[in-house]
């Protein structure tokens, strides 16, 4: 019994994939945990880089280049206390399973280019991934690509089946240049950035004084 009835939903952070052509949810990915801290780094993109003139020396040509880094745990504990079957028999590797997809073409995928190749197709297309959305409240839902992964193993049950790891996530956020402008990924990082257009209006200020100046020279 929730000794809080009154207390809020604690919600969780994850990534939601969508299939690349109809955009329809095919997996949600949850966080066992949120992890205490993201950092986040955004490298600016302007015309000519350290090298703009005077002229150029202000202009952007596209939105910064955005990444997050995380940690996340994932830990059977609190399952294998209560005999939960899929713990019991593969401990956290459904998790790390889970996750790790998002690095791999699948398995059909495979075959059928091999298929190709042995019928002497000379071009093959590569293949393509779904679209991994990071999703870390309602106002920051990002289009993204993994850009590392790595996971450290820190217990194991007595089938050595892991029970209980860390897993350290790389992300690059992917913008309307990489995704297009007519595309549900492309719409989703324009929602992303018109939030944050609202929220540097909501803590906006022309006040000069507030710097202890009254005017710029």
């Amino acid at each position: 019994m929730d000794t809080f009835p009154n207390s809020p939903r604690l919600l969780k952070g994850g990534i939601v994939l969508l299939d690349p052509v109809t955009s329809i949810v095919t997996r949600v990915i949850v966080l066992q945990y949120n992890p205490d801290s993201i950092s986040r780094t955004l490298q600016i993109q302007t015309v000519a880089g350290d090298q703009a003139d005077r002229l150029e020396a202000l202009r952007l040509k596209a939105p910064p280049i955005e990444t997050f880094k995380l940690e996340a745990e994932v830990d059977a504990t609190d399952q294998l206390e209560t005999d939960d079957p899929t713990a019991m028999q593969y401990g956290i590797e459904p998790q790390l399973a889970s996750m790790e997809m998002m690095l791999y073409p699948t398995s059909g995928q495979l075959l059928a280019n091999n298929a190709l190749a042995g019928q002497g197709t000379l071009e093959i297309v590569p293949m393509e991934a779904p679209l991994p959305l990071f999703v870390w409240s309602a106002s920051r839902i990002v289009p993204i690509r993994l850009t590392e992964y790595s996971v450290t193993e820190e217990a194991f049950d007595q089938n050595l089946n892991p029970i209980r790891a860390k897993v350290s996530l790389g992300m690059r956020v992917l913008s309307v240049y990489d995704l297009g402008f007519d595309t549900k990924g492309g719409n989703v990082f324009l929602a992303y950035q018109k939030q944050k257009e609202r929220f540097a209006a909501i803590g906006q200020t022309t006040a000069l004084g507030t710097l202890g100046i009254g005017a710029i020279p």
